[in-house]
């Protein structure tokens, strides 16, 4: 694998001197399966090859390598005035490995703080006894911590003494920090939080119910589309003759034709398209999962992008990162990016750039085609009707025939 990268022979000797040499064929091996082009490899099979050579003059094998060992070895770099700004992501990728073949012990993690504690189980709690998605999760998590940090700043954790007034007055410090609908999940994720604290005996009383709402009127605002027209002139506008513009425009044929959500997309394993029956399996949130049927155009964008441009690596997930290394999308988050990104270079100003845009906008063509609200929620997968019935604004032609006349207006 060595020679994948160098095909100088006294290069590739040296490579291999020091305690580190015998796996360096692993490294290379791990470098290409990972997509790292020819330059980056080199330069990182060089930074352990010279890690390699330090080692030996300390007089150290390679099972002597460890973490505080690694932070010497960038010290001794600096004091060289050695470059290459990723030789510390280098290093911990070479102790990895080592761990990895069981010649290195795993690092005993750092011991965690009260709070910390409280955390991580406050997490555990979410995904397994409520089942919680872990998109949810990210939401969650860091209301609890910094709820934790304020009432106990710079003193010890004591969860008992928790009252009504440390609930409210965290409420009050940050409730025009966001907007209203990123204050009412801080709201729900802080009761969330509150009830496990009582859950697990934390605090003697439930505080949930001191938690204040937000005032929300519901179906208030219209859903955020696209205009007619606008979905296919952001689809045209993907670059089809290069591997990442190939890419995206299945993605966005996803989002646009099947109405999936960010979450579902970086989802996607490759054992989910029957290409055969010409369906696609989506998971969705809280555990559950739908069939659809496979639109041509669709198939068609994901055979392009999987024959052509997807690298060959251990992960299922469909959609791989563009740069190395290679590995699926980490959450939803990439989704967005990219999405963001796509009505500006179509040209369009739009005012709404998340990937719901483009749900929304499959929801309102086809109400204005003609289909009903069920047909609509069956197809978001919305667990209610409720929930569908946004959409119903949108239906003017209904509407007028719903509209009262203004007092005093033409007749």
């Amino acid at each position: 694998m060595v020679h994948h990268f160098f095909h100088d022979p006294c290069t590739i000797r040296r490579l291999h001197e020091g305690p580190l040499g015998e796996h360096i064929v692993a490294l290379a091996a791990q470098l290409q399966d990972q997509g790292y082009a020819r330059e980056s490899a080199q330069l990182q099979l060089r930074v352990v090859a010279e890690l390699s050579r330090w080692l030996q003059r300390q007089g150290r094998a390679a099972t002597d390598l460890t973490s505080s060992g690694v932070q010497a070895y960038l010290r001794y770099r600096r004091r060289q005035g050695l470059g290459f700004h990723g030789a510390a992501a280098t290093c911990q990728k070479c102790l990895r490995l080592l761990r990895d073949r069981g010649l290195v012990a795993p690092e005993r993690p750092r011991p965690l703080s009260a709070r910390e504690r409280v955390e991580q189980a406050f997490a555990r709690y979410l995904a397994q006894e409520r089942g919680l998605a872990s998109a949810t999760l990210v939401k969650y998590v860091p209301v609890a911590r910094q709820f934790l940090r304020e009432p106990f700043r710079g003193g010890r954790l004591r969860l008992a003494v928790l009252r009504a007034g440390d609930v409210t007055g965290f409420v009050q410090r940050h409730a025009h920090d966001h907007s209203p609908a990123h204050i009412k999940v801080m709201l729900t994720a802080l009761r969330a939080f509150l009830r496990y604290l009582c859950h697990c005996g934390a605090t003697a009383t439930d505080l949930a119910p001191c938690v204040p709402s937000v005032p929300t009127w519901t179906y208030a605002a219209l859903p955020r589309s696209l205009r007619p027209g606008q979905v296919e002139q952001v689809l045209a506008a993907c670059d089809r003759q290069t591997a990442g513009g190939r890419r995206d425009y299945a993605i966005l044929l996803l989002l646009a034709r099947l109405g999936l959500r960010a979450g579902e997309v970086v989802a996607l394993r490759l054992e989910d398209i029957d290409w055969a029956a010409g369906r696609l399996l989506v998971r969705s949130k809280g555990g559950r999962w739908s069939q659809f049927p496979l639109p041509a155009d669709v198939g068609a964008a994901l055979a392009a992008y999987l024959r052509q441009d997807r690298p060959r690596c251990a992960s299922r997930q469909v959609f791989l990162r563009q740069y190395a290394p290679r590995v699926g999308f980490a959450n939803w988050l990439a989704i967005s990016a990219l999405v963001a990104r796509a009505p500006a270079r179509a040209g369009i100003a739009a005012p709404h750039t998340g990937a719901h845009v483009f749900r929304h906008s499959l929801a309102t063509t086809m109400l204005r085609e003609g289909a009903s609200l069920a047909e609509i929620g069956e197809l978001l997968r919305h667990r209610s009707p409720q929930t569908t019935m946004l959409y119903a604004k949108v239906d003017l032609g209904a509407l007028r025939g719903l509209a009262c006349p203004w007092p005093g207006g033409a007749r």
